[in-house]
């Protein structure tokens, strides 16, 4: 049966087909359930009630339909539901690895498991066979330097197969892996890895990004050994044949650490355990993604990125995983499009600033290049803004489900989504993740509903962070996510969740647009504004803040050929029509490029912390910055003696 829409609600750009709804795996989990635990659930908004109401069951049950692989069973299946210091599994032994790489369907030797591209064309697959072959060589390697259960093994290196087989390789040895993009600056790479002490340091020598090759200076980082290519080229080729066995580690095991953003400081060293990962990733790529043994699962990413992690989790489900190491946009901004066509990818993932992208370039993949194989988009890093979604509908086909996710590194996945049973909504979110109790909240702590509020997490979930690497009392992972709501996990976004059970991400909470009383989230700003040809890009600062009025300030990079005088009453018009009086910007400003962090997002707080008057140094880290020349406009702007920016920069 197709959902029906209600004439209030906004269009339906995609639904489920009942034949390949009938064979997906959020629908077997259901009969499974029905079948033996006597549970009957009707569709996805009985089946998300379900699983975050009763937690045990929900988990517990999934565990076993999912098959996870325990050396030791578990005692229960969860302690307790406060947070922090809710325990998963207790009792349990697992491996990540052997989650990845143990045989079953789709995993034979012969099955695809890997393919890599290159963006000078170079181009290598690996069967799930010579994966285990190479990741045995590996963790032989790793163990003749030295590595046991519970050191670090940190990588300076680009998405590869090496870079693969060294994590699974780790993993295995219940090693604790860490990795940064090779474009990562030396300080951006010692602010991460130097408090880990790594045992192994793995490196690269260059990389190559949009057509040129750049050297990579070793970073200066206290460790046991610096491996470099050629080396560990030597050492696998030493250990080639070496068998693949499988180290049984506690649940809550670290089995990585990620960081965040660092803008504004030491970046956070943010610990996730085996158990956490295998139980959230199986959930999140079989029932919400509904990946198998017969899919191509891609997203671009760098190492850099939780995206990286999320994508080779694509092995733990059978899926054959696309790795691609380069520029997006080389030689032109149909690379991506032309890799999905020729390795029929069926899962492409990528972020809202690339849609954004091609559909300002008035890009037509669907007509130009063979995406018969391609059944769904992945957007995240950035709310998907509602012209997005309606590129993706006309310029992909209505067959593409358009899967806007929202999450973040500090669990790892999406805790709202997409579903194989669930409509697609223009502009929407089109559902909250199973096992994730997601509210909205207003500031005193009070649920809203159909209106803005505070993202908050009011359960924990298996994927929250283990600790932060660094902080044994767990003091920082307090501040982070626990204080503003005792006991509850503030994510530090705005959202809302309609009556359909959809959601509408809005941005920071922290980078509101508060403007007489009356509060929006820069997303919904940036959804105006850059939807606009003339406007290729937009940084928006209230530099408002602690009862003191301030400016409203639009920084604008504006599409070649464009000045602002021609385009900014066509700006001030459309803002004020689609948001408010109060959100048109006091002044227009001409920048070269938005300062971005390494992971591609816009850095609003900390060009507000400059605007406002903090000291630069102490605002952010360069070395967390894309673009960290791009802050010189924002410095000078911000001097008592700067007069004249605006008009100068018009």
């Amino acid at each position: 049966m197709r959902y029906k829409r209600d004439m209030s609600e906004p269009r339906i750009l995609w639904q489920p087909d009942p034949g390949t709804l009938a064979r997906s795996q959020i629908v077997a989990f259901r009969e499974w359930l029905a079948t033996t635990r006597g549970v009957v659930l009707a569709d996805y908004p009985a089946l998300w009630r379900w699983s975050v109401a009763d937690l045990e069951g929900f988990w517990g049950a999934f565990a076993e339909f999912a098959g996870v692989r325990f050396h030791t069973g578990p005692t229960r299946v969860l302690t307790g539901e406060s947070m922090p210091g809710a325990r998963w599994f207790p009792g349990a032994t697992l491996n990540y690895a052997e989650h990845a790489l143990a045989a079953g369907p789709g995993k034979g030797d012969d099955d695809l498991a890997v393919i890599f591209r290159r963006e000078d064309g170079f181009r290598d697959q690996l069967s799930f066979g010579l994966l285990r072959q190479r990741v045995g060589a590996a963790r032989a390697a790793l163990a003749s330097l030295g590595v046991r259960r519970g050191d670090r093994v940190a990588a300076l290196a680009p998405n590869s197969p090496d870079t693969l087989v060294a994590f699974l390789a780790t993993a295995s040895l219940g090693a604790i892996w860490s990795s940064c993009s090779p474009e990562f600056g030396t300080r951006a790479v010692a602010d991460r890895f130097t408090p880990l002490a790594p045992t192994v340091l793995i490196t690269v020598d260059s990389y190559r990004y949009g057509g040129a090759s750049f050297d990579v200076r070793p970073p200066g980082v206290p460790c046991g050994q610096v491996v470099p290519p050629r080396r560990w080229a030597e050492l696998l080729a030493t250990h080639s044949g070496a068998p693949l066995a499988f180290e049984a580690v506690d649940f809550d095991h670290p089995l990585w650490v990620l960081y965040s953003s660092g803008t504004t400081g030491l970046p956070k060293g943010i610990v996730q355990g085996h158990g956490g990962i295998v139980l959230e990733h199986l959930k999140a790529l079989r029932l919400q993604a509904d990946l198998g043994p017969t899919s191509r699962f891609f997203w671009f990413t760098t190492t850099g990125w939780m995206m990286w992690n999320f994508l080779v989790s694509g092995l733990l489900v059978g899926a054959a995983i696309v790795l691609y190491d380069g520029s997006p946009a080389h030689p032109d901004l149909g690379a991506l499009w032309r890799l999905t066509a020729e390795e029929r990818v069926s899962y492409f993932g990528t972020s809202a600033p690339f849609i954004q992208s091609c559909r300002k370039a008035g890009l037509r993949p669907g007509t130009r290049y063979d995406l018969t194989a391609l059944r769904a988009i992945g957007s995240t890093g950035a709310p998907l803004p509602p012209a997005g979604f309606r590129w993706i509908a006309a310029a992909l086909g209505a067959q593409v489900q358009i899967c806007s996710v929202s999450g973040g590194t500090d669990l790892c996945t999406a805790f709202v989504g997409a579903a194989p049973d669930v409509p697609v909504w223009e502009g929407e979110i089109s559902c909250r993740a199973l096992g994730a109790a997601v509210v909205a909240l207003d500031e005193t702590g009070v649920p809203v509903h159909d209106k803005v509020g505070e993202l908050v997490i009011t359960k924990p979930m298996p994927s929250m962070p283990i600790c932060f690497w660094a902080d044994p009392d767990g003091i920082r992972l307090r501040e982070a996510y626990f204080d503003t709501y005792p006991g509850l996990w503030r994510h530090g976004d705005w959202i809302k969740i309609t009556p359909r059970g959809s959601c509408v991400i809005y941005g920071r909470s922290d980078a509101t647009l508060n403007r007489g009383g009356v509060r929006m989230g820069t997303a919904e700003f940036y959804a105006v504004l850059e939807s606009l040809e003339q406007v290729l890009d937009s940084l928006v600062i209230d530099t408002s803040g602690a009862g003191q009025d301030g400016e409203l300030l639009c920084f604008l990079v504006l599409a070649p050929g464009v000045s602002l005088a021609e385009v900014e009453p066509a700006l001030r018009a459309v803002l004020r029509e689609s948001l408010s009086p109060r959100h048109v910007p006091d002044r227009f400003i001409v920048i070269d490029e938005v300062p971005r962090t390494l992971n591609g997002k816009k850095c609003e707080v900390p060009v507000k912390r400059i605007l406002t008057g903090l000291d630069p140094a102490r605002a952010v880290s360069p070395g967390a910055l894309r673009n960290p020349d791009s802050l010189a406009p924002f410095v000078a702007y911000s001097q008592p003696s700067a007069t004249g920016f605006g008009a100068a920069r018009s």
